[in-house]
């Protein structure tokens, strides 16, 4: 599981719903692995809006990623700061959660991620 996906997963627990603290999970005992990817400025151009970029940092920052900004890259950034570009790159598209698990914030559900799958099937007692 790619770490961009995270950014759009949320506990499916239906008292999680309405709750703030459901969103974003927060990676436990996680493996990673990287993969190698060419660099596509385009697709990272196109990524960044569609991003909860407070969870995003959330999420760097639990799996020991240097900080994120405090405000998203704009096109232009990017276009200018190969750097930022490279290491946006390799936290969303190569960095991979292969084992571990996903905790919601609110209800403390723990989702099992193995080879790179998140289990998100819920007991009988939490649908």
């Amino acid at each position: 599981m790619k770490v961009l996906t995270l950014n759009f997963l949320t506990c499916a627990v239906k008292a999680c719903k309405s709750s703030s603290d459901s969103f974003p999970l927060h990676p436990k005992d996680a493996e990673l692995v990287h993969d190698d990817v060419e660099v596509n400025a385009q697709l990272l151009t196109n990524l960044l809006h569609r991003l909860d970029w407070k969870a995003l940092r959330t999420t760097a920052t639990e799996l020991g990623f240097p900080d994120l900004p405090e405000t998203a890259p704009t096109q232009e950034d990017l276009e200018n700061d190969e750097k930022t570009l490279k290491d946006l790159h390799n936290l969303l598209i190569e960095t991979q959660m292969m084992e571990g698990k996903l905790v919601c914030g609110h209800c403390g559900h723990e989702y099992a991620v193995r080879e790179g799958i998140a289990n998100f099937l819920l007991p009988t007692h939490l649908v």
